[in-house]
């Protein structure tokens, strides 16, 4: 089996991840203009265009050789409707690639798809993408994702110290990481099989250091 790396979707049990689509724009804007949504990221909440134009970068960003930025929306298995987003980052040194972005829409039926999703993108990067390491991180004092983090498969390694300054202050990150051997030996039937899928044409990300 195959996947494409420039039209990306990923089905699990309960919810599936996709690549943007033209018809996203509205929920991307509500999530990254919101700063009760975008509390805990990386980045203050947006404006409208400053938006717009951040989810046209990463719809862009499928044309890329190779592709380094993936920026999927979250939906229901059978609905098209967008009521997430999570992305993956592959880093252009070694073979190490990050999951961020992680929101999901309050009143949406996957509030709690937040594993899920994680465990799917570490499928994606340990299978088709061929990557060693995947890390990710959150702030100190989000109350729930050092769970979410457990859930995905990662393991705690450290704190970073005022890595990032949102909201006026700087902000602590705990990070987290995964290797591929370990990690696949806990993959559910729909991961492994996500791990299977090779991309349509060879891949150009960087799977030893260099």
């Amino acid at each position: 089996m195959t996947i494409d790396l420039c039209d990306v979707e990923l089905v699990g049990t309960r919810l599936r991840v996709r690549d943007l689509r033209a018809g996203d724009l509205g929920v991307y804007q509500r999530i990254f203009t919101d700063p009760h949504l975008t509390r805990y990221m990386g980045t203050d909440s947006m404006g409208v265009r400053a938006a717009a134009a951040s989810f046209d970068a990463a719809r862009r960003s499928r044309g890329e050789s190779p592709r380094r930025k993936y920026t999927l929306a979250i939906t229901a298995p059978g609905e098209d409707a967008m009521v997430g987003t999570i992305g993956l980052l592959v880093e252009d040194f070694g073979s190490s690639a990050m999951i961020g972005g992680l929101v999901m829409v309050p009143e949406g039926t996957l509030r709690a798809g937040g594993i899920e999703a994680g465990r799917l993108m570490a499928a994606f990067a340990f299978g088709p993408l061929g990557i060693h390491r995947v890390w990710a991180g959150h702030r100190h004092d989000h109350p729930v994702m050092d769970t979410v983090m457990s859930g995905v498969g990662l393991t705690p390694e450290a704190r970073l110290r005022q890595l990032y300054r949102t909201q006026g202050r700087w902000r602590d990150v705990c990070t987290y990481a995964a290797l591929r051997p370990e990690w696949a030996a806990t993959a559910t039937p729909a991961e492994r099989r996500i791990l299977a899928l090779r991309p349509t044409a060879p891949r150009e990300h960087a799977t030893t250091g260099r």
